[in-house]
């Protein structure tokens, strides 16, 4: 009797520490997924506002060609180009490499939270796999789909810190 006693209070003690895991992993899962969720809406704002430059860029570009249609009419009549023109004309092109810098760094951000995405977002497939076999090991009483719950998650805060550290 004493050794049935032992033996359940012994079980109990391996399954309340599967349950706390398993509590804990979901809380890990849930962090991890709304973090993979931001990264997503990061990469995607910030390609949005990429297109938006890029869209800027070809508008400056479309003013640029109309000008120096402008320029080549006049010279084409005989006519100088004011200086004010030229500078214009400069100033587009001068407009146009910023712009291009800065749509090139939105899409490099845009890139680097897809990244993050992508790693946090393999982390809480990890959880969710090692919530499951603890789960499994809870019903089937078995501790080694536990280890193997355990190890799933430890993978899984891994992928999470790496993540964040390149």
């Amino acid at each position: 009797m004493q050794e049935s006693v032992h033996h359940a209070v012994g079980e109990r003690g391996w399954l309340g520490q599967a349950a706390l895991a398993s509590a804990l992993m979901a809380v890990g899962a849930a962090i991890a997924a709304l973090i993979a969720g931001q990264h997503a809406n990061e990469a995607m704002v910030d390609q949005i506002q990429a297109a938006n430059e890029w869209n800027y860029y070809q508008a400056k570009g479309v003013k640029s060609a109309v000008l120096e249609s402008k320029l080549d009419l006049l010279r084409e009549l005989g006519k100088a180009p004011t200086e004010l023109q030229n500078e214009k004309l400069k100033s587009y092109h001068h407009d146009q490499e910023k712009i291009s810098e800065k749509a090139k760094e939105f899409e490099s951000s845009s890139r680097r939270h897809l990244e993050v995405h992508e790693k946090v977002a393999r982390s809480v497939t990890l959880f969710q796999v090692a919530i499951a076999l603890a789960a499994v090991a809870i019903l089937s009483r078995r501790r080694r789909f536990l280890l193997v719950s355990y190890v799933l998650s430890a993978v899984g805060v891994l992928f999470f810190v790496a993540a964040h550290f390149r």
